[in-house]
């Protein structure tokens, strides 16, 4: 097909193709899915090699946020029967932390719900990093707090966070009837706060809200144009008690698409399955890991992932490997840039980074989390076990499915072991 081979060619040279070509990924057919996530698969290799990051969420404060997301199960008015409960003290979060680092997670990527931090919240959330760090050396940390306020990623940068999550989730044009509480620009704002304070920026979409394939291709856009390091993409799950409880609008096929045009469009990023994958991928994940090159491992925040151990044997089992604490994630281009003072803190407004400038002589990263609340996550998804109920092939538009979302009741803020 000559748009693949197209889209391959751009994607090796880190080029970014036309929205023509982008909304013609999304509309490819069913026949020519597997063509689809091969040529993906070939920019994925190029830049990733047959590496997968593994991410592992803490949730540090759970419920209860102000904002108004309607995808969110600790939305304001949510009846989504979550855990509940305020901070976790340092040393909870960090023995949290070490389950997932126990498994093979690279990054730790603290969540709290609300708004944004506070300047107590932000030193709250340093003391919780300085333990972690104290305890697995050489992980990674991405804070996802919220909207941040001037000088706030500064000091989640001095006491030692790696990168901030605040993920746009959709179009700017459709933003408004998802959040009224705050907006787009909020959003974009934070993003830019934490590059240039010289985090590793990680910025992400929700798909399934009902938006057009010229909304996902806009969202893809301004995430490219805003040129963050990670770039985590979420399915939908519709949370019973929340507003888009029977917005049941995805395939695996369609998903498979979404994930292809991002990668086309964003090659050389981070790009992350996030919440959703189990429910709306279900056997077709694997097919997954040839596009994306990271997955959260085990639990997400509010809702319960498929077990740990079963991602680590899909991804072994699809011919990948767990990306290693001493390797580097990033491409050499992107890596050295970032150390330099972070992508997107240079170069001239408006300017992409990660295509080719002219005389470039190089083959010219972020906490993308299935989260809920307004720290900038959706709600993630859950997949019950097998033998506790068996997925349905596909839910019906309208249709309440609580019996593909199991409830969190385990690990971050309760007395049982967390999944890992």
């Amino acid at each position: 097909m000559d748009l693949l081979n197209t889209l391959v060619e751009k994607g090796l040279r880190r080029e970014l193709p036309t929205r023509e070509e982008a909304l013609a990924v999304l509309a490819t057919s069913d026949d020519e899915l597997l063509d689809v996530v091969a040529a993906a698969g070939k920019v994925r290799r190029q830049w990733f090699g047959r590496r997968v990051k593994l991410n592992y969420l803490v949730n540090l404060k759970s419920g209860l946020c102000p904002e108004d997301c309607s995808y969110c199960s600790q939305r304001l008015g949510s009846k989504a029967e979550i855990l509940k409960y305020t901070w976790l003290k340092p040393e909870e979060a960090s023995q949290a932390a070490a389950a997932g680092v126990a498994g093979g997670a690279k990054r730790v990527c603290l969540v709290a719900s609300g708004r944004g931090p506070t300047d107590r919240d932000v030193e709250r959330v340093g003391k919780t990093i300085e333990a972690i760090k104290e305890q697995n050396e050489g992980v990674e940390v991405c804070a996802c707090l919220g909207l941040l306020s001037e000088g706030q990623a500064e000091r989640l940068k001095d006491a030692g966070a790696d990168a901030y999550n605040h993920n746009l989730n959709t179009s700017e044009a459709t933003y408004g009837q998802i959040t009224k509480t705050h907006t787009y620009a909020d959003r974009v704002d934070t993003v830019q706060k934490a590059h240039a304070a010289g985090l590793s920026a990680c910025s992400g979409l929700i798909a399934g809200m009902g938006e057009s394939d010229e909304d996902l291709v806009d969202v893809v856009y301004s995430l490219r144009e805003l040129d963050p390091d990670s770039v985590p993409v979420n399915f939908l799950i519709p949370f019973e008690g929340t507003p888009l409880a029977k917005e049941w609008n995805l395939t695996p096929q369609r998903c498979l698409r979404i994930l292809a045009m991002t990668r086309f469009v964003c090659p050389d990023v981070e790009v992350r399955l996030a919440g959703g994958r189990e429910v709306h991928l279900r056997s077709m994940q694997p097919l997954a890991l040839h596009l994306v090159n990271s997955i959260f491992l085990g639990d997400y925040l509010t809702s319960e992932g498929q077990a740990g151990q079963a991602d680590l044997d899909m991804i072994a089992d699809a011919g990948f490997e767990v990306e290693g604490a001493g390797s580097t994630t990033l491409p050499a281009h992107r890596s050295e840039r970032a150390a330099a003072g972070g992508c997107g803190s240079h170069g001239a407004a408006g300017s992409v980074c990660g295509s080719a400038a002219p005389g470039d002589s190089a083959d010219a990263p972020g906490c993308g989390s299935a989260c809920g609340g307004c720290s900038g996550h959706p709600e993630p998804s859950a997949h019950p076990a097998p033998q506790e109920a068996p997925v349905r092939a596909q839910a019906e538009a309208g249709e309440v499915r609580s019996d593909l979302v199991a409830v969190r009741r385990r690990g971050a803020g309760t007395d049982l072991a967390p999944n890992a």
